[in-house]
């Protein structure tokens, strides 16, 4: 954990908890007690209103709150613009996941600025449009984050089809279209498979390590030379 993680743990134990020591302080954020000494000494030391009691523990004035969370009207924009292209275009569980940010965002905001975020005339309209393929991104998503082996049934552009088991990287966004970086297993090299193109889709129990040159640092180093390979020909 970063210290800066660390030090708003400790406010937040101490809200949560009214009064707390210093040894339940470095049981929960798994540290000695003399880190934790030494950090609510920084606290102090910054304004933060922590009041020490021997033989009692520590607590926080009524009424101190964290300072409010703050954007530059540029972070705020670019915040809503991704926010509106992802409710827009990618899939149910997505765009209910983009709202929730902005909402969580609206409640933490000072009120100048939350003006700005439900005023940003940034848009982008939804015609009943999404992304072709965005069925299956919650699947492949789910299997990036666990490691799991995927099994598709793909349609290439010659219109040849086939069934691939793959180790899902990344998804790229084209704009109009999207592609899956993986390793495939039939070819035993990287590929990249158009979500369009996807026929059906299949998250396997089975899980895969990050192998040395099958990870997708390797897969962004194998595409970066097929590129200067293409320019060069």
């Amino acid at each position: 954990m970063r210290r800066a993680d660390r030090l708003f743990q400790i406010v937040q134990i101490i809200r949560r908890e009214k009064v707390v020591t210093a040894q339940h302080l470095a049981r929960e954020l798994e540290v000695s007690e003399r880190t934790v000494y030494r950090d609510i000494a920084d606290l102090m030391a910054s304004g933060v209103p922590i009041r020490g009691e021997a033989g009692v523990g520590y607590a926080i004035e009524s009424g101190y709150d964290l300072p409010p969370l703050m954007f530059t009207i540029e972070e705020i924009e670019a915040l809503v613009l991704g926010a509106r292209m992802v409710e827009s275009w990618c899939g149910d569980d997505l765009a209910s996941a983009a709202r929730d940010v902005l909402a969580k965002v609206d409640q933490v905001l000072p009120r100048r600025l939350a003006d700005k975020l439900a005023g940003t005339a940034l848009f982008v309209p939804n015609f009943g449009w999404t992304l072709p393929g965005s069925e299956f991104l919650a699947d492949l998503r789910t299997a990036m984050r666990n490691d799991r082996v995927v099994r598709i049934g793909y349609t290439d552009a010659k219109g040849d089809t086939s069934d691939r088991t793959i180790r899902p990287l990344g998804i790229f966004f084209w704009g109009a279209t999207a592609t899956l970086g993986a390793w495939c297993e039939l070819r035993e090299a990287f590929r990249n498979f158009r979500l369009d193109r996807i026929e059906s889709l299949d998250v396997l129990d089975r899980t895969h390590a990050a192998e040395p040159g099958r990870t997708l640092q390797d897969y962004y180093s194998a595409m970066a030379e097929r590129y200067r390979t293409d320019d060069r020909s």
